[in-house]
């Protein structure tokens, strides 16, 4: 597979988001759920490429139907925007995210922002990379000494009670928390060292698959809420961070 290839792929997909979004027709969903026409088009054109050179691979993608995914046979897994609320609101804090399980692992995976142009990548067992410069996680040990990214899982309300204690608890505990609505971004932060920590509940797969793979190469860890693995075929509750701080994390969402 030519990653090099993929990358430029995704590449491609920038003046179709920075020109789409200047006049956008957005659909709701569900509450704080959107999807525009940016969204169909990125992924209707990077799924169409990626069929071209790829035909035999599935493709997972946010604003397609999913059913019948096998996850024994390679997948592509896409989020044409991650972070469509932001885009929505010309908030330009929004990523094309790209993951290929292989069958049996996560094999590569892309996260680009496009409006700052930071293309932050991973391939199996050869490292995690910005802009081809290889990062890692930070060093920082103490929660005190930590900046957390937090979700909200904003479209899953319901939720909100126990989400903003989880948050509640660590913000007490850390140095500050951010929340900047790409789940996709804040798993590739943590893997530059930008940030200690995330967390959130109830993430598609297509919203952390290409970000898993970045902060393990990056020397960090992911688990579910339990510490347990997460799985690409169900939505997940996410904790990432260096190791240190990922227990720590961790300790604290599991004493709730």
């Amino acid at each position: 597979m030519d990653y090099r290839e993929i990358i430029g792929l995704v590449h491609s997909t920038r003046p179709m988001i920075l020109n789409g979004s200047q006049s956008l027709e957005v659909t709701k969903k569900g509450p704080a759920d959107f999807v525009t026409q940016v969204d169909f088009m990125v992924q209707d054109y990077i799924a169409g490429e990626l069929k071209k050179q790829y035909p035999d691979v599935q493709i997972m993608s946010e604003e397609k139907e999913n059913r019948g995914i096998d996850f024994s046979k390679p997948v592509w897994i896409l989020d044409p925007i991650d972070g469509t609320t932001n885009l929505v609101h010309n908030f330009h804090h929004s990523a094309v995210s790209l993951a290929f399980y292989n069958g049996k692992e996560l094999e590569f995976g892309i996260i680009y922002n496009p409006y700052s142009e930071e293309t932050f990548y991973a391939i199996a067992n050869q490292g995690c990379y910005l802009n081809d410069e290889r990062i890692f996680v930070s060093n920082t040990t103490l929660l005190k000494d930590s900046l957390v990214m937090v979700g909200t899982a904003s479209y899953y309300k319901e939720m909100g009670g126990n989400i903003f204690a989880d948050i509640f608890e660590i913000y007490m505990q850390c140095q500050d928390v951010r929340r900047t609505g790409s789940a996709a971004l804040d798993l590739a932060y943590v893997a530059c060292g930008r940030v200690e920590g995330f967390f959130e509940r109830s993430l598609k797969p297509w919203d952390i698959a290409a970000g898993m793979l970045l902060v393990k190469e990056a020397g960090g860890k992911v688990s579910s809420f339990e510490g347990k693995e997460l799985f690409l075929d169900r939505n997940n509750d996410i904790v990432a961070g260096n190791k240190e701080i990922h227990e720590k994390l961790l300790e604290i969402i599991m004493r709730r």
